[in-house]
């Protein structure tokens, strides 16, 4: 479970994030949708550690990461929003490298990169070297990578963001297995389509705080409208802009 309470942070003049607080539990998929610059991707890399909240608190399971980042890393896994791949190694090599990075054992390893192997259906490029890779095989090796681990809590940055749709598909398939096998996963996302194919509680992230939470029907109900784009337009611009 991923718990972000009254956090902000600022760049000089800029509030990139203004006091949010939201819970995201186990068993579940939870979205953070928002327009590019509202604030997403800089609230998941506090929840990461990659940026230290200026107030607030963020628990792993318990453990605030900003008191104990070692610890709270081995409880994530994350796809950020750079999917930087060692070119030179195989997809294989790229996964076994993590999971040494994570204490691993070289058994624990073959295994667990088999099931992803499996889960995700890299069969085909598994033992090529990522160099040439298309977008979609690219963005498997970097889940992989991250999750070979098998860590309680999953954060993705956009994780579809340029897939066409078979590797959609096969991301979406991935993580409603994760969630069945009681992983908390938490997302970020500006599509529309995609938040409301997977999510069980959307999070509207505008201008740095949370403007709205819920199902994507409750958010309609909320707004009065017939789907989630309307409903978030609605939401971010006070009514002003849904037609």
């Amino acid at each position: 479970m991923i718990e972000v309470k009254t956090v902000s942070k600022s760049f000089g003049e800029v509030k990139a994030v203004r006091e949010i607080t939201f819970t995201a539990p186990d068993h579940q998929i939870t979205a953070l949708l928002g327009a590019n610059g509202a604030g997403k991707t800089t609230t998941l890399r506090m929840i990461y550690a990659l940026i230290t909240p200026q107030t607030g608190e963020i628990l792993i399971d318990g453990i605030n990461p900003k008191k104990d980042p070692e610890k709270a890393r081995k409880l994530l896994g994350v796809l950020p929003d750079t999917r930087g791949l060692y070119k030179r190694l195989t997809a294989r090599e790229n996964i076994e490298y993590f999971g040494k990075l994570h204490g691993m054992s070289d058994a624990a390893i073959r295994k667990r990169t088999d099931s992803l192997v499996e889960d995700l259906r890299m069969q085909e490029f598994i033992d090529r070297k990522t160099d040439g890779f298309s977008q979609g095989q690219r963005v498997k090796v970097a889940i992989a990578r991250a999750l070979v681990h098998d860590p309680q809590n999953i954060i993705l940055d956009e994780p579809t963001n340029g897939l066409d749709v078979m590797s959609t598909r096969g991301v979406r398939r991935f993580l409603a297995q994760e969630k069945q096998r009681g992983k908390c996963i938490l997302f970020s996302s500006h599509v529309m389509q995609e938040v409301a194919a997977v999510s069980d509680e959307i999070l509207i992230v505008n201008d740095g705080t949370i403007a709205a939470k819920g199902t994507e029907e409750s958010l309609m109900d909320l707004t009065q409208t017939q789907n989630l784009e309307d409903a978030f337009v609605h939401i971010v611009t006070g009514g002003e802009g849904h037609e």
